[in-house]
Formats: structure tokens, C-alpha cells, sequence
């Protein structure tokens, strides 16, 4: 089993644990993933030019092709703009052949038959929970752990087709074959306010709270994302702002990547989780492992 890894740009800079947690996981799984030079996945630019974002997707596209890859990304936000992408490119043929003009230039060209695949999906749909299962060497024992999709997991569903958008249970799943115990609260398909940041410091901490306090109630020990700007609004930017939003909730449930959580589980060195590059300290988090 093998595929195209797309880490994308956010993770590359700021999240580098997400990729390395994947990495440890993914390999420990039996899963290779091979390496190009890939480029920016076109999402930043989407909303100001939507033919530099189409191309942009296509390159890389494109670049799998030549591989003869399918494409696994741990980005959602990626996931999301990628799979976009292949769908305007094979509903709109004036776009597609537009595009393939410009890739033409460096003799690339786009069509149909690259799949782009999240973390999660991969995990569930081509390796398989009972697989995993097998690899689970200390369960995690009285762990509530609260799962959060992040947008572009679930939306447009025409488009990303990653699990049933208004009751998704992909996640849920995966959280049980560690042994942790997913919580049901009723924000989980909300937003986390990452999109706000920047924008509306105070009216993005305040969904990030909001979200918190639901999942605390819920019974949480920890929230559980696969999303880099989900993590970035849970831990990076809420233990750096607290002065904007409700200091209490700095430290409290933190949260952690999905790889994080199931490499643990499978027993793998912590070093190569990234567990102590969390901001928001989650360390303890191995206290919950049945060693």
C-alpha cells in the first residue's frame, strides 16, 4: 500500500509533529508513502482567483499522476481544496482544458483517476480498524476523548465524500480502537473559529470556547483533531492568547492530533508523537495507557 504524501504548507511551518506523528504511524501500519516536491494546495488563493487555485490543485494532481499515486494528506483543509479541485475540473471543460494549457508548459497534464485520501480515511477505509486493532499494544483505560471533523472533513459531502456530514461516525471509530472512549457532544461538527483569526480575534475565541466548555461537559479528557488549523485554534493560539478570550480554559482540555493518540496506543517511542510540542501540555496523556 502505498501513496503521495501532501503535508501541505501550514504543517510543514507550523505543525511539524502532525507530519512526524503520521509518519510513525502510517510506517508502523505498513503503509509507504513516497516523496516529490509538491506545491501550495491552492486554498488560500481560492476566493481571489479561482484559476491560479484550480492550477495550483491540478499541478499537484497532476504530479500523482505521474507517479502513478493516489494522494494521502493529513490536512483536511488540503483534502478538501484538493478534492474541490477534481471536481470543478470534471464538471467544467472550458476549466480543464484552460488548465491543462498551463500545465502543458512544464508536460503536465490533468485527467481523471488520482484520488486524494485524508489520514482518517486511509486509516478506516484501506487499512482497515481490525488491522489496527491487531497493532494496539496498550489500550488507553477511563479515557473520554472528544473527536472534532473540522469543515472541510464533511463539506460540501458531493464533493469530499468522507463520511455522512450531519452524522458522521469515521472518527468516533477510530478513537475507539485505542481502548479511549469517545464522548458524544453536541458542538462536534461545529466550527473551531481558526477561519475568524486574524479577522475576529474575539469572536473566534469565543466559538473555540464555547466548543470547550460543550465537550468539558460532555465528560472530555482531552479533545482529539486530525485537522492542522483545528489544532493550531486548540492549542497553538489559545495558549498564546488567553488575555482574549477566558483564561481559565489555557490549560484545560487539551488537544491532541489523532496520530498522536493512536501511536501511543501502538506502543511507539513518544519522541516521534510529538507530544511534548503541544502547547498546551497533553503529556499526561500516558498516564491513560494500559501498560
Amino acid at each position: 500500500m502505498k501513496f503521495l504524501f501532501f503535508a501541505g504548507c501550514k504543517i510543514e511551518k507550523e505543525l511539524k509533529h502532525y507530519e512526524t506523528s503520521s509518519r510513525a504511524v502510517l510506517n508502523a501500519l505498513g503503509v509507504e508513502l513516497a516523496d516529490v516536491e509538491l506545491n501550495c494546495c491552492g486554498y488560500p488563493i481560492r476566493h481571489q482567483n479561482m484559476v491560479a487555485s484550480i492550477f495550483s490543485a491540478a499541478r499537484n494532481l497532476a504530479l500523482a499522476s505521474r507517479q502513478r499515486l493516489d494522494i494521502l494528506t493529513p490536512c483536511k483543509c488540503c483534502f478538501g481544496n484538493l478534492k474541490y479541485a477534481i471536481s470543478r475540473l470534471r464538471e467544467d471543460r472550458d476549466l480543464r482544458e484552460k488548465i491543462n494549457r498551463l500545465l502543458e508548459k512544464e508536460g503536465l497534464f490533468w485527467e481523471e483517476g488520482i484520488q486524494v485520501k485524508h489520514l482518517l480515511s486511509v486509516l478506516v477505509h484501506d487499512v482497515g480498524l481490525s488491522a489496527i486493532r491487531e497493532k494496539v499494544r496498550h489500550p488507553f483505560r477511563e479515557l473520554n476523548i472528544a473527536p472534532h471533523y473540522g469543515c472541510h472533513a464533511l463539506r460540501p459531502s458531493r464533493v469530499v465524500h468522507f463520511d455522512n456530514p450531519p452524522a458522521p461516525t469515521l472518527f468516533e471509530k477510530l478513537v475507539a480502537v485505542t481502548g479511549a472512549e469517545p464522548v458524544s457532544w453536541s458542538r462536534r461538527l461545529e466550527c473551531c473559529g481558526n477561519p475568524l483569526w486574524e479577522k475576529n480575534n474575539g469572536l473566534s475565541l469565543y466559538m473555540m470556547q464555547k466548543k470547550l466548555e460543550d465537550a468539558h461537559r460532555a465528560g472530555a479528557d482531552f479533545l482529539c483533531v486530525a485537522c492542522t488549523y483545528c489544532q493550531i485554534q486548540f492549542d497553538r493560539i489559545r495558549a498564546s492568547h488567553p488575555e482574549e478570550g477566558n483564561s481559565s480554559w489555557k490549560h484545560k482540555l487539551p488537544s491532541i492530533l489523532y496520530p498522536q493518540l493512536l501511536g501511543l496506543a501502538m506502543g511507539l517511542k513518544e519522541r516521534d508523537l510529538g507530544l511534548e510540542n503541544n502547547a498546551v501540555d497533553s503529556r499526561h496523556l500516558t498516564r491513560y495507557c494500559c501498560r
